[in-house]
């Protein structure tokens, strides 16, 4: 027999969101790992705040629901707060009662700054990395750099001469005239005025130059796993320098490898690698000129082994740009984009972990 099609509100449910989301749900693992790694850091969240006064929105909440965004690739905090206020599965994993009420979408901007001045996505992401290495899913040996261009939330319109000499805009309305085709332009002389920490770069020299950030990684080799992230102004030398930076801060003084692409291939990289004890597995660059990698370090099988392995690390600026949405950030402000670029990287490593664990043998 036909069922009616009648709409009747329910007054009480008794059904809790714990009891709608499947077992084997892929995010059930992920907030094991999420909610162990933000049980480590509550002494850190109680310097946050005062001892007394009204009681915040718990900043693990904030946090878990931030992962979220970058996990379902939610492009604005306004359309995550409407998601949270009838998504099940978003309740479930922040933390929240069927009965408790969302925060506006503010909360988030007015809570970030808190969170950056206690440096708290670097703290997050090394309390989930801490787990990996306790399961033995890291090296301590083998790693791979590379760096990815991230767009900066502000036009080339907003380029203005940084000494204030430049013509004003013309016409009417938000969006007026600027005339600056043909008009050269650096970084030394110009600058945003929407976002002043980006800088002007090319991707190629028939590319029009763009507001950039560039964004780096530091990858093991055994499964892929971030172990350190970076993020910095784009610059001709910045890729360099932050591998040079991230290798120098690996724990123990063992000889380690770093692979890397053909950007990475200069002699004065290469040397300073070596004095850091560091074996410099980088790709060979001998377009019109000489490679800094010589038969010394090509003729070993590690050195193939390294090439093939460091394209892994391509995942991660993918997964990064497609899924994070980091390929055009909507933050303004190198501290917010770096806050924005650790986080997705852990959302990286809290997905790549979750993914290794389930196909380990029981």
């Amino acid at each position: 027999m036909r069922g009616v099609d009648v709409h009747q509100e329910g007054l009480f449910s008794y059904l809790s969101p714990e009891s709608r989301i499947p077992k084997r749900h892929p995010l059930r693992p992920i907030r094991a790992m999420v909610d162990k790694a933000l049980s480590e850091l509550s002494t850190s969240f109680e310097a946050m705040y005062a001892s007394a006064g009204r009681p915040s929105i718990a900043p693990e909440k904030l946090l878990r629901a931030l992962l979220l965004q970058i996990f379902y690739s939610i492009r604005s905090e306004r359309l995550l707060c409407e998601q949270l206020d009838y998504n099940l599965l978003f309740r479930w994993f922040i933390g929240l009662s069927m009965d408790d009420t969302v925060w506006d979408h503010s909360t988030f901007s007015k809570n970030r700054d808190r969170l950056l001045e206690s440096h708290m996505a670097r703290r997050f992401f090394e309390a989930v990395l801490s787990q990996a290495e306790a399961e033995g899913l890291t090296s301590d040996e083998h790693f791979t750099v590379d760096g990815t261009l991230i767009e900066a939330w502000a036009s080339l319109k907003s380029v203005r001469k940084k000494d204030g000499s430049d013509e004003p805009p013309t016409g009417g309305g938000r969006n007026p005239d600027r005339h600056f085709h043909g008009e050269k332009r650096s970084n030394k002389t110009h600058a945003s005025t929407t976002d002043p920490e980006a800088q002007l770069f090319r991707k190629g020299k028939s590319r029009e130059a763009r507001l950039y950030y560039l964004g780096h990684v530091l990858m093991e080799n055994r499964h892929g796993l971030v172990v350190d992230g970076r993020l910095t102004p784009a610059t001709g030398f910045a890729e360099r320098e932050a591998a040079m930076a991230m290798v120098a801060e690996r724990p123990g003084n063992h000889r380690i490898t770093l692979g890397a692409d053909k950007l990475y291939d200069t002699r004065d990289f290469v040397a300073g690698l070596r004095e850091l004890t560091v074996t410099p597995h980088v790709a060979q660059n001998t377009r019109n000129r000489r490679s800094a990698i010589d038969a010394r370090t090509t003729q070993h099988d590690g050195y193939a082994v390294s090439q093939k392995v460091r394209k892994r690390v391509e995942e991660i600026m993918g997964w990064g740009k497609e899924i994070g949405q980091v390929r055009k950030t909507k933050l303004r402000g190198k501290r917010k984009v770096g806050f924005q670029w650790l986080l997705t990287l852990t959302g990286y490593n809290l997905v790549r972990m979750r993914n290794i664990l389930a196909e380990a043998p029981t």
